[in-house]
């Protein structure tokens, strides 16, 4: 799959992508294109990967004559780069616009331009129901990408476009488990912004499966969401003290933004969904019922219409975040 092909990440010294990264470096893969717009990071894993078949660009994806230049040959792209702070994005929503969706759009039409093979939207379970602007620009960032070989020519635009959806990886940077620990190392508290609060969570190691599973599969202009368990804020405290130590709680109110439970998929996009015992896909609309057969003949229409939101879904338990906790390198 990945054997002898130049590969791209965009926002490549993000979390995720430093986790693609390590993934990747273990197939022969012939080059892999770093294109972000931090320097300091880009420096700081070249020194820490040390391997050759690495390159990196500094780029925003904001400028589509840098991402030309960049993409030269390149025959797989992981769109991951985006602006993701919710409270940031709420003062400053035309910014993430114009990285979040008008930077994605560079990066379809530089795909056309240069023939990529396929091209893997990162997407987040904010886009499924957006009342944040980081949502909303998320699901045009979906849109954009599984629409974007409606209006070309198959056989001089050859890409396939995906998207993929899942929700917070734990441990990343930005998300809440660092900012727990952190919190408690330095100030001997945490503050949640309310009790009730669940998200549905995933380990870098089970996203980085499901991205990989999603692209031997996809067929193109398709959106795939994982089967993960949701989990309360509550009981991720307990996790943590439990393995880092005790602090104090403090209760804050919800940021600007901020919902009580996210959705993966919400009630109408279920009706058209499709899934097998680990995924659900939401294939292009357009879709006759013979052809769904045809493409993915491994999943069935989901039998129950609901909304697949953390606040419904199967909870993991203590013991079970203790454990995803500990298997992810984030306690002992």
């Amino acid at each position: 799959m990945f054997e002898k092909k130049r590969i791209m990440i965009t926002g490549g010294t993000g979390s995720l992508g430093k986790a693609l990264t390590k993934r990747l470096l273990t197939y022969d893969v012939e080059k892999i294109i770093i294109f972000s717009r931090n320097e300091n990071a880009q420096v700081t894993m070249e020194r820490e990967f040390n391997d050759p078949r690495l390159r990196f660009f500094i780029g925003d994806i904001r400028d589509k004559e840098r991402l030309l230049r960049a993409m030269e040959g390149v025959q797989i792209v992981f769109h991951a780069a985006a602006l993701k702070h919710v409270p940031v994005i709420e003062y400053n929503p035309f910014e993430a616009i114009k990285t979040n969706v008008m930077g994605s759009q560079n990066v379809i039409d530089v795909c056309h331009s240069e023939k990529v093979d396929i091209a893997i939207g990162i997407g987040t379970d904010k886009a499924a129901s957006p009342l944040n602007t980081y949502g909303a620009t998320k699901l045009l960032m979906e849109k954009l990408f599984v629409t974007a070989s409606n209006y070309v020519d198959k056989i001089k635009h050859p890409t396939r476009f995906i998207a993929l959806r899942y929700g917070n990886v734990l441990g990343s940077s930005g998300s809440v488990v660092p900012t727990f620990m952190e919190q408690i190392s330095s100030k001997g508290k945490i503050t949640i912004t309310d009790p009730h609060m669940t998200r549905f969570s995933i380990n870098m190691d089970e996203a980085l499966d499901f991205i990989f599973n999603s692209i031997q599969h996809c067929k193109g202009s398709e959106t795939f969401v994982p089967k993960i368990k949701s989990y309360n804020i509550m009981d991720l405290k307990d996790a943590l003290f439990d393995l880092v130590g005790k602090a104090e709680v403090e209760i804050t109110s919800a940021r600007p933004g901020e919902k009580i439970s996210e959705v993966l998929i919400g009630k109408e996009e279920m009706r058209n969904a499709i899934e097998n015992n680990y995924e659900y896909i939401l294939p292009k609309p357009e879709l006759t019922e013979e052809e769904i057969k045809q493409l993915y003949p491994n999943h069935k229409h989901v039998k129950e219409i609901f909304e697949y939101s953390s606040d419904k879904a199967e909870r993991m338990s203590k013991d079970e975040l203790k454990k995803c906790l500990i298997d992810a390198g984030l306690a002992k």
